[in-house]
């Protein structure tokens, strides 16, 4: 990953203003940067190798009741090869308001330097750090969400996915084999183990971490597709992504050239039925109606909704291409986004039992 950018500007419950920035050469530590700014050095030596948490407004103690606040940790977009953890500012914002939790957004790894698993490992671990960290942050571990954009909605699926081997010490069958993942004879067996490196040190896993619900935003679910295979479902051809660019997503990450493209968590839509049972029971999932990930994602809900027996929440954007929300001009908004936010904020506050918070200046 290049060198760090400005220091995000998102919000949290409280009103106070949480700038997160790294060092990447110091060790884990938090700083006090300002009355009303707390720095939280996440760096190449701590336990997240270079996964910076941001959150802003972090709450005050003397105004948490009980545990803490609900918590929210996203995961940008990308094709796990571009975008920075300020890139859902407008879902961290709208999140912080309408769901009265903090946001949390991860500064994975970015492949080719680091190809997969490494953006599931970082983000595993972040969650680990937030569950170890939790009082000193002020949140309630108890009511935890992940959400993700594109890939990043990838990462939705597949980071919940390898908790559960972590916490488990296996893939989640309960019988300490961490060296398979039970997809059958004729498949691969092979779970990614951690990406330890010389300059990684692994957090201790927690048995009591349990998302509670995932809101995924038009993910990629299913490798074993090809890119050719997925524009065959596109409705909209000039609305697809460049190949270009999504050939240099897949060369990128999708290394070394043998993996197997079923890997769970890689392509949660294909992974077990056992697996899939252990996701969250509350699911969000909104897709894009001209996007080629359409199909592989409906194909996950109904997985999720009649093999795992989960509550899946979904919506299909009409008329919008992939990464329709994301728009260029940050002082625009792209149409119908907001609608789209507030329903799933409605989800997560059934969720997590919270009402909206008072107004506050806007931040963005």
């Amino acid at each position: 990953m290049g060198p760090p950018g400005p220091s995000p500007v998102l919000e949290g419950p409280d009103g106070h203003r949480h700038d997160t920035t790294s060092s990447r050469t110091s060790t884990t530590s938090q700083t006090l940067l300002h009355p009303y700014h707390l720095g939280a050095n996440v760096a190449s030596k701590g336990p997240i190798h270079t996964a910076v948490l941001h959150t802003t407004r972090l709450p005050c103690p003397k105004q948490l009741h009980g545990k803490g606040y609900p918590v929210v940790v996203n995961f940008h977009g990308g094709g796990f090869t571009l975008g920075t953890a300020t890139d859902d500012a407008r879902w961290c914002d709208t999140v912080v308001g309408e769901v009265n939790a903090v946001v949390v957004s991860v500064d994975y790894r970015l492949a080719p330097e680091n190809p997969f698993p490494t953006a599931v490992e970082d983000g595993v671990d972040a969650i680990l750090y937030l569950a170890e960290h939790a009082e000193e942050l002020g949140i309630d571990v108890d009511r935890m969400a992940v959400s993700g954009f594109s890939s990043g909605g990838n990462m939705s699926f597949t980071v919940p996915l390898r908790l559960q081997n972590e916490l488990l010490g296996d893939d989640g069958d309960g019988d300490g084999n961490s060296d398979g993942v039970g997809l059958g004879s004729t498949e691969s067996t092979s779970v990614p183990q951690k990406a330890t490196g010389a300059r990684r040190t692994l957090l201790r896993a927690r048995r009591d971490v349990d998302v509670k619900a995932i809101v995924a935003w038009y993910p990629s679910t299913d490798y074993t597709q090809t890119r050719e295979q997925r524009r065959t479902t596109s409705a909209r051809k000039d609305q697809e992504l460049p190949a270009l660019l999504t050939t240099l997503f897949d060369d990128s990450y999708l290394q070394p050239p043998t993996l197997d493209m079923r890997n769970p968590y890689l392509s949660p839509g294909v992974a077990p039925q056992r697996m899939l049972a252990r996701l969250p029971h509350d699911i969000v999932l909104f897709t894009c109606e001209w996007d080629m990930l359409l199909a592989e994602a409906q194909r996950m809900r109904d997985r999720l909704q009649h093999e795992a027996g989960k509550n899946v929440v979904y919506h299909m954007v009409p008329g919008v291409p992939h990464g329709w929300d994301k728009a260029p001009n940050p002082l625009t908004p792209t149409p119908r986004v907001a609608e789209h936010y507030l329903l799933a904020c409605k989800e997560l506050r059934r969720v997590f039992k919270t009402q909206r918070r008072a107004s506050l200046p806007a931040v963005l």
